[in-house]
């Protein structure tokens, strides 16, 4: 099985920013966790800033089982980003690592949620092994 790990912006500052909120695991750490807990599973892991790069990786997942995307800020307003699953044959499913739904208001709107087989929210880095399990049970 091959599962495509999407990142979106500033999660390349795990372990630096804002270390109450979002913990003290760098985005390598946090890969090497999910690697640790699935060595039968093949990951891919894509970290952008830029929302083109992230659809375009997106588009070119097509020799993937399943995608489990954190898209950051883009959840909140990035249809394209929508779109794009929207447009893959992929069982995806959309992971935070706080509680987007008891922070601020605009995070508690995702937008890409409802073309995701889950969302994931408030659960740490425990958040993607609960995705990848769950990978396991839909396909």
């Amino acid at each position: 099985m091959k599962i495509l790990i999407l990142h979106g912006p500033n999660l390349n500052l795990l372990g630096q920013r804002e270390t109450m909120i979002y913990g003290s695991k760098t985005q390598n750490e946090l890969f090497d966790y999910i690697k640790t807990h699935f060595p039968e599973i093949d990951f891919s892991f894509f970290q952008s800033n830029h929302e083109g790069k992230i659809i375009d990786k997106i588009h070119e997942s097509f020799m993937f089982n399943a995608l489990i995307i954190n898209p950051g800020a883009f959840a909140h307003y990035s249809y394209a980003i929508r779109d794009a699953i929207a447009a893959i044959n992929l069982p995806s499913i959309e992971v935070h690592l706080t509680d987007v739904f008891n922070r601020e208001n605009f995070r508690k709107n995702l937008v890409i949620s409802d073309v995701c087989k889950a969302t994931i929210s408030g659960k740490g880095i425990d958040g993607y092994i609960e995705a990848v399990n769950k990978i396991k049970d839909i396909l």
